[in-house]
């Protein structure tokens, strides 16, 4: 793996990152929430890249993995506008953004953001507006009271704790209440056994984006992570034709 290094924003945020140089549109991993750069579908587009001659990008929100910072203050708004200086400072073309789960919502407000300069968009178990259909009502009342709430984390023993400043943020920058402004092609790969984000957001979104060229992919026995070998075999096939086609 190509060692790290460090992004600086202004109000002295640093932002760790690992890129290689190549051919044609770089390719950008966001991970999920309380995810990061050295997951499986990370690593294997970086790998892919390596061996193929691609651009690609990698990086770990402020919070999260090895970037500084405190988890809590993280929201959709801070982590696009980390993600969007850098592509900014490290990226000369166009990108293809690779949203897993969580960062399937953001690579939709970093498209906004970056406008022509985005190729195409892959969503891995894409949620969008998570904050709106992951929550029921009682959830929803004690975030918006600005408490903390703890949910039972299916990936590992610590529970999973939603912030009311991540989730307040995110009711406001929802994406699923009308057209999302993407023209490029836009490929949603979402496991058809996925019990933490419906397939249902996949079809939502596809209607929702403005583009025509946009594919829906169910993978049956997938869950919502998608990375066996099967399923990472392929995302590096979807994100290989793209690059061609760019």
């Amino acid at each position: 793996m190509i060692e790290r290094a460090f992004h600086p924003l202004p109000d002295g945020r640093q932002i760790v990152f690992r890129q290689i140089e190549g051919d044609g549109p770089a390719i950008v991993f966001l991970p999920g929430y309380m995810s990061d750069m050295a997951g499986g579908k990370a690593t294997a587009l970086f790998d892919w890249s390596a061996k193929s001659g691609n651009s690609c990008l990698l990086l770990d929100y402020s919070g999260c993995g090895e970037s500084p910072g405190d988890f809590a203050e993280g929201t959709l708004s801070r982590w696009r506008e980390e993600v969007v200086s850098l592509i900014e400072a490290r990226c000369d073309g166009p990108v293809i953004l690779v949203g897993s789960s969580m960062g399937g919502w953001l690579m939709l407000l970093v498209a906004r953001a970056l406008g022509r300069r985005v190729a195409a968009l892959v969503g891995i178990a894409a949620a969008p507006d998570f904050t709106d259909w992951g929550y029921d009502g009682a959830q929803k009342a004690t975030l918006g009271a600005g408490e903390t709430l703890w949910r039972d984390n299916p990936y590992g023993p610590e529970p999973t704790p939603t912030y009311p400043g991540f989730w307040s943020d995110g009711e406001r920058l929802r994406q699923l209440d009308g057209e999302i402004p993407f023209d490029g092609p836009v490929r949603l790969l979402h496991g058809q056994d996925d019990e933490d984000v419906p397939p249902e957001i996949s079809v939502r979104l596809a209607a929702c984006l403005r583009s025509q060229d946009v594919q829906v992919t169910l993978v049956k026995g997938g869950d919502h992570r998608l990375s066996r070998e099967g399923d990472i075999d392929l995302l590096l096939r979807t994100v290989a034709a793209l690059t061609e086609g760019a």
